[in-house]
């Protein structure tokens, strides 16, 4: 008589036919506690993001966003009175004295400055310098631009997402210039590259990777020296993306470790039993 006991694939057997060993308790714990290995890598390989990146050419024209810059640096040998920042680009901006989120703290008693400022550039060609040009001194008595630049960083902080990807986004860190000629006149050639950091939210931070040259030359004449950076932008973009596997390749993948090493130590138990019967046949 038909019963849908036959559709029973995963047949029973009784327990009094099989047979323990101390090989096979071996093997079972250790297919055990290799299960658990594997499935505790996999599982810390599927909340961690895997970050992806594309390049494209970005079009000018849909955005006029200003990109935020952080500058920090120390003058070890000119007074905080007499130092501003100038900025001018090719769009036709020139500011002299910008003076909005800046602070200027004296260092080794008033002789020198520490120098951090939070401003905004225009995605055009340009510079900004840190000069006496505000103060409108001209004597090169009290001017002598030697200096540590601390920071330079252009767009949003990327925080802790700055670990996970490539890059170069603040260059011109702990960098010290400190010539033998005081009045030297000190450039850094900087070209911005444009980056895009995307999480898996979807939100979005506008970081900016630039690499630099430094060009460091005597002034002449009536020439008053400066401290300047002259920027340009690629029009490439660099995009970082988070993603995540989808959850079914997830489970996927656990059954996959599952079933793979039960299968093969069931081999390998098979293998190990009856080559042990084997050779215990031979000696008796």
């Amino acid at each position: 008589m038909w019963t849908s006991y036959r559709l029973d694939i995963y047949r029973k057997v009784p327990k009094d036919l099989t047979q323990p060993t101390l090989t096979g308790a071996l093997i079972s714990v250790f297919c055990v506690l290799f299960i658990v290995f594997l499935l505790i890598s996999e599982f810390l390989m599927f909340i961690t993001p895997e970050i992806q990146s594309e390049l494209f050419v970005d079009d000018p024209n849909t955005h006029h966003d200003r990109i935020p810059v952080r500058l920090n640096l120390t003058m070890p040998h000119t007074k905080c009175d007499i130092l501003g920042l100038d900025i001018q680009d090719n769009g036709g901006r020139h500011e002299v004295g910008h003076t909005t989120e800046t602070s200027k703290i004296p260092v080794d008693g008033g002789a020198g400055c520490r120098f951090e400022t939070v401003f905004s550039i225009n995605q055009v060609p340009g510079n900004f310098h840190v000069s006496t040009h505000a103060a409108g001194v001209a004597s090169m008595d009290q001017i002598n631009f030697q200096h540590i630049v601390h920071e330079l960083e252009f767009g949003h902080s990327l925080g802790a997402q700055r670990n996970k990807i490539p890059g170069s986004y603040n260059a011109i860190t702990s960098v010290i210039h400190d010539t033998n000629d005081p009045t030297s006149n000190h450039e850094y050639i900087i070209k911005i590259v444009p980056t895009i950091y995307e999480d898996l939210k979807g939100k979005k931070l506008a970081a900016y990777q630039y690499t630099y040259a430094y060009k460091g030359q005597p002034t002449y004449g009536q020439m008053i020296p400066a401290i300047w950076f002259k920027y340009d932008l690629t029009p490439i973009t660099v995009k970082y993306m988070e993603s995540r596997a989808p959850f079914y390749t997830f489970l996927t993948t656990i059954c996959a470790i599952v079933g793979g090493t039960f299968t093969v130590a069931g081999i390998i138990d098979a293998l190990t039993f009856s080559a042990s019967e084997m050779l215990r046949k031979k000696l008796s």
